[in-house]
């Protein structure tokens, strides 16, 4: 899965830039940052600091507060913010000799409706219900060739098991609520 995921991703990155950065502007071309926004709208200018502060918060900025912990020997992905449990997830883990890299990560990829090439056959797997990456890719890790990260999956009676290339594979909702919730730049930490 290491070879095909960098293929995927690379795949993708021609396609699409990173996901999640931030100011980015939408496709009508508006800013969606903050700071634009309450200055340029004279209508919406805010009549106090709080009420400004309240704004770059609440609707603009990644929340930089969640991060994640991979629990290996658990089969799950706990999401905090600040300290706080706010939800888990069960997951798939890398099986032996391909086990999921511990240690402190940051999200650096997010992708959605990603395509899948096979690393032997060469085959490429468009976006769909057949795609081994579901819906959605949420990348933590990289060598500079080969990529692990979140993933959905159409075989969803492996989620709890040891048996991906490293990746920890999600249940397609799930990894679909897990990418609104992360940005590039969260952290994940994975335990053994």
């Amino acid at each position: 899965m290491y070879l095909s995921l960098g293929i995927v991703i690379l795949l993708n990155y021609t396609q699409q830039k990173v996901y999640g950065s931030t100011p980015h502007k939408n496709q009508s071309g508006v800013s969606t940052n903050a700071t634009d926004l309450t200055e340029l709208q004279p209508q919406i200018k805010p009549k106090s600091i709080i009420t400004k502060k309240a704004l770059n918060e609440l609707y603009l900025k990644p929340n930089e507060k969640i991060h994640l912990v991979i629990r290996l020997s658990d089969r799950r992905v706990y999401v905090y913010q600040q300290d706080q449990l706010k939800t888990t997830y069960p997951i798939a883990i890398g099986r032996e000799g391909w086990e999921t890299p511990t240690g402190t990560h940051k999200v650096i990829q997010k992708i959605p409706n990603p395509s899948w090439k096979h690393p032997f056959t060469g085959e490429i797997i468009p976006p769909g219900p057949e795609n081994p990456l579901g819906e959605r890719w949420i990348g933590f890790w990289t060598d500079g060739t080969n990529y692990i990260g979140f993933h959905g999956t159409p075989n969803e009676e492996t989620v709890g098991q040891a048996v991906s290339h490293g990746c920890v594979r999600m249940l397609n909702q799930d990894v679909l609520a897990l990418f609104e919730k992360v940005g590039i730049g969260t952290t994940v930490v994975v335990e053994p």
